[in-house]
């Protein structure tokens, strides 16, 4: 009799309506009945927190006062249903939400090698055909274990119709879009192949007004790719990746014509074929590893199985990596060049170039030390056709347009621990970061067309194990150059931390201090005093506040102080 009631309740609950949104559930069948003796039919967990906000300082967009309420909570049945609530308030405004997007209802049953995906869900086949995008209906995934074919399929709507609104025009338009697919996938030790095929089409007739000015027309999709991974000699992989998308752009528009092909594919005369390659070649020699990758997206290519998608660009890449001194030094190293406009059609074409060098020691396990560094060129040449009107020899104008975008970026960073026994430890810490950035016309890089930007910092770490207590002291500088400007900024940070009370009493103090200068003129400098405490008792209580004091000094504009408390109190159960 509880096992029918309890069969009987969930049923129920799953034809609750849709504006009970639930989160994304993994519902296992196989072992569905020990779950219900084992678990608790229902839960129920969140927690409470109220904070005030008390300012006092020359900011007039600040207010003085501010007091916020916030609460969320969760209902689970069986433990795997969940029902999430949020509710927040405060002096500004108040709002209550229940689940709405992304928290739709979405199932996912399994048993075995069998998994179903039903109600608003996403599934992936492939980057050219179905990549991520989010449909209500249903899915299917079948692994049997040891036999090496795979399955998937899926069906459902992939957007509602939604009529132009003119009050809110931003909120978008669109026909009601059904999409469908399967994937298809056969492994063995040494290869393995795969077929993946998408469709969706638009209802023309699902909105009333048809919104051909907004360039909003009722498209088709068929979009198919092959794939392939072979393990041809021993530590040698080649990966293939070939995608076709047949896209019409307008289905009202009359057919191309008669052929078989139109009409399996409903081609009118807005209807365009794109073509995707994608291969890569890794190679593993002893403990060196060298990969080889090549991608080439035709202009338009686009598939209505995915949000957003790039095309019309090529890619070609280069990696390797390999570990050295018996594993104490790890090096990677990878260089690429990409470029667009492969069909000659825009009005500029753009050439990437971009390299980047890592390297981590770890001598022993007292230091650590990493570094790295990229350099990003972009080569973009302007077509004008003022070039071809004006010119008197083919050699005028070949440099005019042309402008590089040049960018490198390095980082280094040191950790050092020194001193570790039961009482004490000491730490050491060292980062200096680079960035530049430059833009060169005519093969010169003018002075005004260069920023560049250094940061470094020092910290020293001493903590006292029994007592619980952690003392730090910084040192910070960031120096920028933006054209003809300079700016430097730098000073020091001294804080404490302690836990006391068993752990109950969390509290720290920190003083900053910083002053900036442009072009070698002090421009101000900013103290900072700041406190925070947080006391827990009675295991799920917390009550914290947080102090913090502000001076400034500005060039020109004097001194001003800020005050800042907040205080809060939150419960979890």
């Amino acid at each position: 009799m509880r096992a029918t009631v309890r069969y009987a309740f969930l049923f129920a609950l799953l034809a609750l309506p849709d504006v009970f949104s639930l989160r994304a559930q993994q519902v296992q069948l196989d072992n569905f009945r020990e779950q219900f003796s084992r678990d608790k039919i229902f839960r129920m967990n969140g927690g409470l927190s109220a904070s005030t906000v008390f300012y006092s300082g020359n900011n007039p967009t600040r207010d003085p006062f501010n007091w916020i309420l916030s609460g969320n909570m969760n209902f689970s049945l069986f433990n795997q249903l969940n029902l999430p609530f949020n509710i927040n308030l405060n002096n500004l405004g108040a709002n209550y939400s229940y689940p709405t997007l992304p928290n739709r209802i979405s199932i996912h049953p399994a048993w075995k090698w069998i998994a179903g995906h039903i109600g608003d869900v996403s599934m992936s086949f492939s980057p050219y055909t179905l990549g991520g995008h989010q449909f209500t209906g249903a899915g299917i995934d079948l692994t049997p274990p040891g036999f090496p074919l795979q399955f998937s399929a899926m069906y459902g709507r992939m957007l509602k119709a939604t009529p132009y609104d003119p009050e809110n025009p931003a909120s978008g338009t669109a026909y009601k879009r059904t999409g469908y697919g399967a994937k298809l996938r056969y492994e063995r030790d040494r290869y393995t192949v795969g077929m993946t095929w998408f469709g969706a089409k638009d209802d023309p007739n699902s909105l009333e007004w048809k919104p051909d000015s907004l360039s909003v027309f009722p498209q088709g999709n068929q979009a198919f790719s092959w794939d392939a991974t072979l393990k041809m000699i021993r530590n040698l992989t080649f990966h293939a990746e070939y995608g076709v998308s047949i896209l019409t752009r307008d289905t009202r528009m009359p057919r191309s014509g008669d052929s078989f092909f139109n009409k399996m594919f409903d081609r009118t005369e807005s209807t365009a074929v794109y073509h995707a390659l994608n291969m890569n070649v890794s190679y593993q020699l002893f403990k060196n590893v060298i990969g080889i990758g090549y991608e080439r997206i035709d202009p338009g290519y686009q598939t209505l199985g995915a949000y957003y998608f790039t095309n019309d660009v090529e890619n070609v890449t280069l990696n390797y990596a390999r570990p050295l001194f018996g594993d104490k030094v790890t090096l990677a190293a990878s260089a690429g060049v990409q470029r667009d406009d492969l069909d000659n059609s825009k009005d500029s074409d753009t050439k990437r170039f971009v390299g980047s060098v890592n390297v981590n020691v770890t001598p022993s396990e007292k230091l650590n030390i990493t570094a790295s560094y990229s350099g990003f060129q972009s080569y973009t040449n302007i077509k004008s056709q003022f070039d071809y009107i004006n010119q008197m020899t083919p050699y005028d104008n070949l440099d005019t347009l042309d402008f590089t975008q040049l960018s490198q970026n390095a980082a280094a960073s040191v950790n050092y621990l020194f001193g570790k026994n039961e009482n004490r430890r000491h730490s050491l810490n060292f980062n200096l970061s680079f960035q530049e950035a430059a833009d060169k016309q005519n093969d010169i890089i003018r002075k005004g067309n260069v920023s560049r930007f250094y940061n470094f910092a020092a910290t020293y770490g001493l903590s006292f194990v029994p007592q619980g207590i952690q003392l730090t002291a910084s040192a910070n500088a960031t120096h920028n150059t933006a054209g003809f400007d300079r700016t430097l900024t730098c000073g020091p940070m001294l804080g404490v931390t302690a836990n006391l009370f068993e752990k109950k009493l969390n509290t720290g103090i920190s003083a900053s201090y910083n002053a900036t200068s442009g072009n070698g003129t002090s421009t101000g400098n900013i103290l900072n005093l700041r406190w925070n405490s947080s006391y827990t008792f009675w295991k799920k209580h917390v009550l914290s506040i947080v102090l913090i004091n502000q001076r400034r000094e500005a060039k020109n504009r004097g001194a001003s102080k800020d005050f800042t408390a907040t205080c809060g109190y939150s419960y979890r159960f």
